[in-house]
């Protein structure tokens, strides 16, 4: 191998290990809000009992998640004080079976407990927000009424407005095989609640409903649209990314290679 190809060989290489390695490639989204309902998901804190909403994603292919996006309500005037993200599979995993029948049905609903967790407080996290608008309605909510059976039903709280906010968030990858999983994120604010925004069905592919439950309903969900409000069903507002090669490495490295190619010539 001549000087100027191992030149540019260890140029090549130092560049994959000083440039970042990847840049944000959304793989999934569920689109902007539509502002049908919204619906509450905050962690356990001082004076308030858990919610977590769910929604679903398919992955074709092992995929690495670094990150990703959703949208909800944030009250005028309220903090953040930290952002939890959940993965769990699709019941029966990680559940016991047979339920115990509070539900009307527990059928393509998220397991009984997470597989993974990242959040602020145990800094694998990280987020930044984005305002996307000073007023946002939707026109229902679910807040409050999550009960089991028989009062599942409720039709919603009714409409809610606050700020429409975008949190982005970055995680150390989470490398998960071909399946089918639930996605929850979670705020805690100073004041009133998060309350993660509806989105259109995602185009295409294999798509469940939002679920919901608070820490009285554990480890069982509703569906937020087929039995507390008979509106939906629901989809929420998020997407996922996954690391892409720098656009320079790849450029670098096919440049190594023909160079390499035209020298065994």
């Amino acid at each position: 191998m001549t000087r100027p190809i191992v030149v540019l060989a260890i140029a090549v290489l130092l560049c994959m290990y000083a440039l970042p390695a990847n840049a944000d490639n959304v793989f999934f989204s569920t689109g902007n809000p539509d502002g049908k309902i919204a619906t509450a998901s905050r962690p356990s804190s001082p004076g308030k009992i858990e919610i977590e909403t769910a929604d679903d994603f398919v992955l074709t292919q092992t995929t690495s998640i670094t990150g990703g996006s959703f949208t909800g309500l944030v009250p005028a005037g309220s903090t953040i004080v930290g952002v939890t993200i959940e993965f769990y599979h699709v019941f029966p995993v990680d559940s016991t079976v047979p339920p115990d029948g509070k539900v009307l049905t527990r059928n393509n609903s998220p397991s009984d407990v997470e597989f993974d967790s990242r959040s602020t407080t145990s800094s694998n996290l990280s987020f930044s927000t984005k305002v996307l608008s000073l007023s946002f309605m939707a026109a229902n909510s679910v807040i409050n009424g999550i009960n089991p059976l028989p009062s599942q039903f409720t039709g919603g709280e009714g409409s809610v407005t606050g700020q429409e906010v975008e949190f982005d968030f970055t995680i150390d990858p989470e490398t998960l095989p071909a399946d089918h999983y639930f996605f929850v994120p979670q705020v805690e604010l100073s004041n009133g609640d998060f309350l993660w925004l509806s989105a259109p069905k995602p185009a295409g592919g294999t798509d469940l409903q939002t679920w919901i439950r608070d820490s009285n309903l554990d480890p069982d969900w509703s569906r937020v649209g087929t039995d507390i409000t008979h509106q939906g069903p629901f989809n929420a507002a998020f997407s996922l990314t996954t690391p892409e090669p720098s656009s320079f490495v790849l450029t670098g490295a096919g440049l190594l290679g023909l160079l390499l190619r035209r020298r065994a010539r």
